[in-house]
């Protein structure tokens, strides 16, 4: 089955695309999502923009992206799953979210720092950590009753 992003078909996820939403969570190890579903329909709801990219009707991989869509854009997740990977499909989600906001002052990312793939992907996609632009991030871990705040 060799596909290339130009076989697949790119559409908004909606609330009938959550299970499979969850099956791309699970098999990538994203536990933290699969704790509520009901708090994952929420986020999804309240998210600014959410693009799967469909095998058929298989969902192959999806980028999710949260912000005020003027000043700042986060790609909240972007994740393809294990059969689709290599294809460009990762290459081919990022660049419909940057394109939408190509005006947005601060269009980033997340990932994890030992993650030696990802942050390859990050880099050929053009993203510049955040030490390049003379900038810091600063996080709170769990809620506030967890972290004692």
């Amino acid at each position: 089955m060799d596909k290339t992003d130009a076989a697949f078909r790119f559409a908004p996820l909606t609330d009938e695309h959550l299970p499979q939403v969850r099956d791309l969570y699970r098999a990538a190890g994203w536990i933290a999502y699969l704790r509520d579903p009901d708090a994952l329909a929420r986020a999804f709801a309240r998210s600014l923009y959410v693009l799967g990219a469909f095998d058929g009707e298989r969902l192959a991989g999806f980028c999710r992206c949260v912000g005020d869509g003027e000043h700042v854009v986060l790609v909240q997740d972007l994740l393809v799953g294990e059969p689709y990977r290599r294809r460009g499909l990762g290459t081919a989600l990022l660049r419909a979210a940057a394109e939408k906001y190509r005006g947005v002052r601060m269009f980033f990312a997340v990932t994890d720092s030992a993650d030696g793939r990802a942050n390859a992907f990050w880099h050929a996609a053009g993203m510049t950590p955040l030490e390049g632009g003379g900038m810091r991030s600063y996080f709170r871990s769990g809620t506030p009753d967890e972290s004692g705040g």
